[in-house]
């Protein structure tokens, strides 16, 4: 063959041009033969031949040959009584069927017959090759077919049968009433291989039937994970409507308590509060049937299909508490190691999904740091994510990270991270200083698209503060000379414009250089001269008088029409070298020299939440062809018994197996994904008696007896927790205020043999959404702690044990400033102050003397710690309970929080005889360093290095203080060591953050103006510490 090859191109290149590649030759004649053979081949008798031609016919046309011309001898192989040819040869038919929609009706019979096929495969192929012939007049034969397949046997042939309905619709919409019928039957059928393909047919034929959905909701969220990839999209798609047209929105009642009780103070606390804490929140609010829907998706987020991790995702972004938002993040950033396609899906959904839950990626922030085989699309999302996760706690490492991407060589990218710095300097104020000063190092810069940026970013930030701006400006001014970039120019000239009235001197300047340049131009620039111009004349026209009709004459017979108009209009209300003064000229300075609103620098992607995340109308950002707008939550839920199925045994199944003990040991153990417990597992008990499919059914009993032990145990505990649920409030206010031994003791409202304690380690494997159930011991367990209180508390002081109390005693030396904790009036007698003695970190923790006094004329007992709160990655196990303390006696005692370089509280509640107490401890802004010893020449060195953005600087009066008070007052404000220096009057101090052990290091430069500069990786807590050290020293 491949010598009769070479000769055929041979031959061909002898040819002359007109004859190559036309019909009649040699290569078209082999081609024709070969076509022969396999009609020779299908014509004959034997299924061996026809096999065999069968498969080359195929394997044509997965190459994407045309062999359409061998249609009529196929259609005639489907007699033959090989199921391996009938096979291939539908594969055929459903591929030509729509060209040789002539030839394929004359077969119309033959594909009756193939439905009645005993082979499930035949049955369900005949049908696709039936509903793949585009023609009106069959559509009768196609209903019939359709009806009787939606009562086949086989869930594979019922599943073609939903597929076909789509395809029947469309060619004739008239038959949508029938249609509709075949839907609501397929929906209730139990097997998960047609599950999902009903529910594509329900979307695609009536999706606004949500009658439909009603009794078939439950069993559809029982069966979510069992249904195919593509049909698991499908269905929670289409409950991701439902959910939204069904249930209340789960955080309107957080939003309403937010607005009566939120103060500009706590409103960064509020969204701290429902990304850290999954039980805080409106979860008693959240509807049964919403919680169990998403219950019975959460285990997909660790799919294989990163299509169906996305469903999930968008369905907890559109539908859950806020809360439980959290869950999907990790899943999403899993889906980031996936091909470069998903990866810019997955980035734009996570882009639209932290520009409104700022929190909610913070951890994962180096997840997003732009890798160097990134395209420049990827980087720019990535650039986006980390612009809106900025905040006070990680602005350094980011400003660390944007100065990189800076001098990248993707020029696009270079400019979106300048935009960056100034979205961040504009929505974090303590580092707006330090970015101008980055931004104005970069105009210094040989990258003309960089400069252009910066100038048009630090135009935005001076439009929104409030200092003087005239000395940037006249930096910006010599710009004009090599910034080539128009809209940087424009800029430039717009901010000498804006503020022509501080700088009256260098506007008549800017506008001569100008003007020998404005023929050459371009149109933007040329409109900022002019406007230029006109501002210039309204504040000084005695030095431009010539000037500014120069520049209008130029303008009058300029190429574009606007800046034709300009001229006019400029002309027309100034009116300069005419004689007679226009009326608009006393409104003149209102019409140019109005003050503007500062720019709005915000996300791009901050309502393009509009559209159902995962879509690809929020891919474009623009209504694609087919999209429906997501609907709104309704404000009062419909009524729920909708989706109670009465006629079906597993609901009262249900039911009674919570009344009944004796059904709970005897019933089967529940389904893997149920949420309310008896109720899923009947339901999923029911299927697998009602399915057909052998292999199904001996995989789910074999990993039914496999997990019985541990499954009885789970159900057994979800039991009791239906029956407490049921109790309404009342049962539910009792087991919060309850200890654990009565929780564990309370008897069920019905008798029911005594349960076996369960360890902790074995909770049920998907107990998602409420904690572990708590220890059974008799008593409640005390956290021990791995570090001795000597080990604790360092340099502290001498222990001293009072003798008239039994409990612990310490005497601590060295405490510096004391902080209440807890009143004696609000702690029922109890008083408790903490200071920090600064004896040295711990693993990065503070150091904390507490000290308890009991005010009253009675013991007080117990006192421990329980419902410790921690946000912004602080850590604080507690401390050994406190047994007693006598009347008026008090306790001392040491702990250590690492409160990770940031001021986050340590929130937790206070238990004693007297009752729970909530209580927080907030560090100030110099207990969160750790002296750091040493010589000035490092000193000095580490000072070069941490210059640019690392350095905040500022200065305050000396007030008659000298050195020695002045170093004393740094000292007690923040924990430092000093740096001995050879200049009497320079002062340094060193030290180091207590959990990261980032360098801090401050400089004091002591005249009638003390000057003060920090620097350090920490640029947030630098700033802090300046505001302070100035605070002390004024003070």
């Amino acid at each position: 063959m491949a010598g009769m090859g070479a000769f055929v191109a041979q031959y061909d290149n002898n040819r002359g041009p007109d004859q190559q590649g036309t019909p009649g030759f040699i290569g078209s004649n082999l081609f024709f033969k070969g076509h022969q053979t396999l009609k020779e081949q299908l014509q004959s008798m034997k299924d061996k031949e026809m096999l065999e031609a069968m498969r080359k016919i195929v394997e044509m046309v997965a190459k994407g040959q045309d062999v359409s011309d061998l249609f009529p001898d196929v259609v005639k192989a489907v007699v033959s009584k090989s199921t391996e040819v009938k096979k291939l040869v539908y594969m055929y038919l459903v591929r030509y069927a729509e060209e040789q929609q002539d030839l394929a009706l004359l077969s119309i019979s033959t594909f009756q017959k193939g439905l009645k096929d005993p082979n499930q495969l035949i049955r369900a192929s005949a049908l696709r090759v039936l509903s793949s012939i585009r023609v009106q007049m069959i559509v009768p034969i196609m209903m019939l077919a359709i009806k009787d397949s939606v009562s086949d046997l086989s869930p594979y042939v019922r599943k073609t049968a939903a597929h076909a309905i789509p395809k029947l619709y469309s060619l004739d919409p008239d038959q949508g009433e029938q249609l509709i019928d075949v839907v609501e039957k397929l929906l209730q059928d139990k097997t998960t291989l047609v599950a999902g393909s009903a529910v594509m047919a329900f979307e695609q034929l009536c999706p606004s039937r949500i009658d439909l959905i009603h009794k078939n909701y439950r069993r559809l969220c029982a069966i979510v994970a069992d249904i195919d990839e593509w049909g698991q999209c499908a269905v929670i798609n289409m409950l991701t409507r439902y959910a939204r047209t069904q249930f209340v929105d789960p955080n309107r009642k957080t939003e309403e308590k937010d607005s009566d009780e939120e103060t500009s103070e706590e409103s960064e606390d509020s969204e701290e509060d429902f990304m850290n804490s999954l039980q805080t929140g409106p979860i008693d609010a959240v509807d049964p049937d919403l919680r169990l829907l998403l219950q019975a998706c959460r285990p997909l987020l660790q799919s294989r299909n990163s299509a169906v991790v996305m469903q999930v995702a968008q369905l907890f972004y559109h539908c859950a508490p806020e809360g439980e938002i959290v869950h999907v993040v990790k899943a999403l950033i899993r889906l980031l190691k996936s091909k470069r396609e998903t990866q810019v899906i997955v980035l734009t959904n996570i882009t639209t999904m932290s520009a409104k839950y700022r929190k909610l990626f913070e951890q994962h922030m180096k997840s997003f740091f732009v890798n160097a085989s990134d395209p420049t699309n990827v980087r720019l999302l990535k650039l986006e994510i980390l612009t809106n996760i900025a905040t006070e706690t990680n602005i350094s490492v980011l400003l660390r990270e944007f100065q990189t991407y800076v001098y990248s060589s993707d020029k696009e990218f270079a400019a979106a991270t300048v935009h960056a710095i100034g979205r961040c300097a504009a929505e974090i104020s303590e580092v707006t200083d330090v970015c101008m000063h980055g931004l104005m190092n970069l105009i210094s810069t040989k990258d003309d698209t960089v400069v252009g940026e910066s100038v048009i970013v630090i135009k935005k930030l001076l439009q929104m503060q409030a200092s003087d701006k005239s000395g940037i400006i006249k930096r910006m001014t010599r710009l004009l000379a090599t910034v080539t970039v128009p809209l940087a120019r424009a800029s430039i000239l717009w901010l000498v414009g804006e503020y022509v009235e501080k700088v009256p001197k260098l506007a008549p300047d800017v506008l001569r250089k100008m003007a020998k340049s404005f023929a050459d131009e371009e149109d933007i620039v040329k409109l900022q001269i002019l406007n230029l111009a006109a501002k210039a004349w309204i504040v000084n026209n005695k030095k431009i008088t010539l000037l500014v009709p120069y520049i209008l004459a130029q303008a009058k017979y300029d190429l574009n029409y606007d800046i034709r108009d300009r001229e006019r209009f400029i002309r027309k209300v100034l009116c300069p070298n005419s004689e007679n003064p226009s009326p608009l000229e006393k409104y003149a300075k209102k019409f140019f020299m109005t003050s503007k609103p500062p720019p709005n620098l915000r996300s791009t992607f901050k309502n393009r939440d509009e559209y159902q995340l995962g879509s690809l109308s929020h891919m474009l950002n623009s209504n694609a062809i087919g999209y429906q707008p997501l609907p709104s939550f309704p404000e009062v839920a419909p009524d729920s018994s909708v989706r109670t199925v009465v006629d079906t045994s597993w609901a009262a199944q249900a039911r009674e197996s919570r009344s009944s003990s004796a059904s709970a040991t005897n019933h089967k153990t529940k389904g893997f994904y149920s949420s309310e417990g008896d109720t899923d597992e009947e339901d999923s008990d029911e299927e697998d008696s009602d399915s057909e499919d052998e292999e199904s059914d001996s995989e789910e009993e074999s990993d039914e007896e496999s997990d019985e032990e541990s499954d009885e145990e789970s159900s057994e505990e979800e039991d009791s927790e239906d029956e407490e649920s049921d109790e309404e409030d009342d049962d539910s206010s009792e087991e919060e205020s309850s200890s654990e031994e009565e929780v564990i003791k309370k008897p069920p409202p019905k008798s029911k043999p005594p349960k076996k304690s369960k360890p902790a380690a074995t909770a049920t494997l998907l107990d998602f959404d409420e904690p572990a159930a708590p220890p059974t011991d008799s008593a409640p367990t005390v956290p021990q702690s791995s570090v001795t209180l000597d080990e604790l508390l360092g340099d502290f002081g001498t222990m001293s044990v009072d003798p008239g109390s039994t409990g612990p005693n310490y005497s601590l030396d060295n405490v510096r400033t004391t902080h209440e904790l807890l009143h004696r009036m609000s702690g029922g007698g109890l008083a408790v102050d903490y200071s920090f003695p600064r004896s040295g970190t711990v693993s990065g923790a503070v150091p904390i003397s507490l000290t308890f006094n009991n005010t009253t004329d009675q013991p007080i007992t117990d006192i421990k710690v329980d419902d410790i709160d921690l946000k912004g990655g602080v850590e604080f196990s507690g401390f050994d309970s406190i047994p007693l303390i006598s009347p008026g006696q008090s306790s001392q005692i040491g702990i250590s929080i690492n409160f990770n370089d940031t001021l986050q509280p340590a929130k937790f509640t206070l238990c004693s005889s007297k009752g729970r107490f909530p209580c927080k401890i907030q560090p100030p802004v110099g207990e969160l360093l750790s002296p750091f010893v040493v010589i000035e020449s490092d000193f000095d060195s580490m000072k070069g290095k941490l210059s640019g953005m690392h350095e905040v600087t500022g200065e305050c009066g000396n007030c008659g203080k000298d050195p020695g008070t002045i170093s004393q007052l740094v000292s007690e404000t923040a924990a430092t060591s000093i740096c001995f220096s050879a200049e009497s009057n320079c002062l340094k101090f060193a030290s180091k953050t207590a959990a990261q052990e980032k360098t801090l290091l401050i400089t004091l430069n002591v005249g009638e103006v003390i000057k003060i500069s920090v620097n350090s990786e920490a640029v947030v807590l630098g700033s802090m510490i300046l505001k302070d050290i100035i605070k002390a020293i004024e003070a």
